[in-house]
């Protein structure tokens, strides 16, 4: 399964989690941008008030509002009396607002805080999208180096690729018959970002070629330099099972590769591959689209 469908790392779950959030999260903040009043007055809607215990509810509501504007205006007189001008005119500003009417500094204040939700919207979806970045490398690298699909690509950055944990390439071919090696990769000025993700990562500054095999062959390989060419080959009778991981063999060179080909089993050139990290709106496309 492409990791595009998924987030990285056994977060499967977290896609249509986090769809749901982010869309949560902007059907309030983006009407909320554009008119705060409105988000106002449709959530004054589910409002529930107390029920009035009396028989004549509309009478009981009608000179409750009335006191509470008598005591607001006369409120707003005293407070004028010992207050600047200018304060005592917002302060009656502020009686005379009908219930629901929001004020300007609410109005600024609610803004800010759909602003803030928007950029917390973005942030998730940038991680998100991130995280698939990852994973979605890791996996197109492995399978450029040959690995089929299975239980591995579920978690591809651990399972499925991997810098060699035991052979390093060094020593002659022994055995009667060798095996093939189908392709390389040049690090030496290219530093492919997938490296950075995978365990046991072969260091940039310590690797010309990259050489992978199935583990089952790994300790098996062997590259050897020479003056016209760098051979690469499996110092084994069988052939090498398709496995669904690689095992990347990091190999410095003594000097630089130049013109020199690298070739396998009676000099047949390899492939040269480049895989590397998709960009952000590559990503972001497959992931809209589904990959």
């Amino acid at each position: 399964m492409a990791p595009y469908l998924a987030a990285v790392r056994n977060y499967w779950a977290l896609l249509p989690a986090i769809a749901v959030i982010i869309g949560l999260i902007l059907l309030y903040a983006i009407p909320t941008l554009i008119n705060p009043q409105w988000t106002s007055s449709i959530l004054a809607l589910f409002r529930q008030f107390p029920e009035d215990a009396e028989p004549a509810p509309d009478q009981a509501h009608g000179q409750a509002q009335g006191q509470a504007q008598n005591q607001a205006q006369n409120q707003a007189q005293h407070q004028a009396q010992s207050q600047a001008p200018g304060q005592a005119q917002q302060q009656g500003e502020q009686a005379q607002r009908p219930a629901g009417i929001l004020g300007p500094q609410q109005i600024k204040s609610r803004r800010m805080l759909a602003g803030v939700l928007v950029a917390a919207a973005v942030g998730l979806f940038g991680f998100n999208v991130s995280l698939n970045r990852e994973a979605n490398a890791c996996y197109q690298a492995a399978k450029a180096w040959g690995a089929s699909d299975g239980k591995p690509a579920e978690d591809p950055c651990i399972n499925m690729i991997y810098g060699s944990f035991f052979g390093d390439g060094q020593g002659e071919a022994n055995e009667d018959t060798q095996q093939p090696v189908k392709a390389y990769q040049v690090v030496h000025k290219k530093k492919p970002t997938y490296l950075r993700w995978i365990q046991n990562a072969p260091k940039y500054d310590e690797a010309d070629l990259l050489v992978g095999t199935g583990l089952s062959c790994n300790l098996d390989l062997r590259i050897m330099e020479e003056e016209d060419k760098v051979v690469v080959l499996v110092d084994a009778n069988q052939p090498c099972p398709n496995e669904d991981n690689v095992s990347l063999t990091a190999f410095k060179l003594k000097k630089p590769l130049g013109d020199r080909q690298v070739v396998t089993v009676d000099d047949k050139p390899m492939e040269r591959i480049n895989p590397d990290v998709d960009s952000w709106p590559t990503v972001v496309k497959k992931l809209i689209t589904g990959g």
